[in-house]
């Protein structure tokens, strides 16, 4: 089985990129999405979770508060390092189950930290897909309403990507100009190729 990752700043479009391999037929585990699920329903990690906050980071329904959570951990580099370090491991834990019950030569593991987690260490390839800062805030402004001062907040938590480039196998251009279903084919074919 081939692990690939995927990755890309905010507003980057890497989830797009996911579906169009998803629609291709090649599965795609998305980290962020399974990592959300993990915090309400892996006893383990609400135990951690609790033991370093408080019951209170859980609402009464029995799920994360999210917006508790972020206002604690967004500032704040040793917390937001304590939250990675019991989440991490279960979402790695989680990905290689779910990547042995594929059936396909090879999979995608969708994460937007892919190479600040070190988790790209563990895979055959990595891709990273860019776009030009103005486009990704533009994005990101529309799809989130947020503020453009909001988002550079969040991208200047993200390694950039001229670093990323250097670990990555594939780049992705994904600025509204370039094509990217060819981009998308000639990964495919070389992946395959390898396979």
């Amino acid at each position: 089985m081939i692990r690939v990752g995927i990755t890309g700043g905010i507003g980057s479009g890497k989830t797009v990129i996911g579906k169009i391999f998803s629609l291709l037929g090649i599965p795609v585990y998305n980290a962020d999405t399974e990592a959300k699920k993990l915090l309400n329903t892996n006893q383990a990690v609400r135990s951690k979770l609790i033991s370093i906050f408080d019951p209170g980071i859980y609402l009464p329904n029995h799920t994360i508060d999210r917006k508790k959570l972020a206002s604690l951990i967004f500032n704040n580099e040793y917390l937001l390092k304590q939250v990675n370090e019991i989440v991490h491991p279960e979402v790695r834990r989680s990905f290689l189950e779910w990547s042995e019950k594929q059936t396909s030569p090879f999979v995608l593991f969708e994460a937007a930290i892919l190479f600040e987690s070190g988790q790209y260490r563990e895979m055959d390839y990595n891709i990273l897909v860019v776009a030009d800062e103005q486009v990704r805030i533009k994005r990101v402004t529309e799809r989130d309403s947020v503020t453009e001062k909001q988002v550079w907040e969040r991208m200047k938590n993200q390694w950039k990507d001229e670093e990323k480039i250097k670990l990555s196998n594939f780049v992705i251009r994904n600025n509204e100009c370039e094509l990217i279903i060819p981009q998308v084919f000639e990964i495919l074919k070389t992946i395959k190729a390898d396979g």
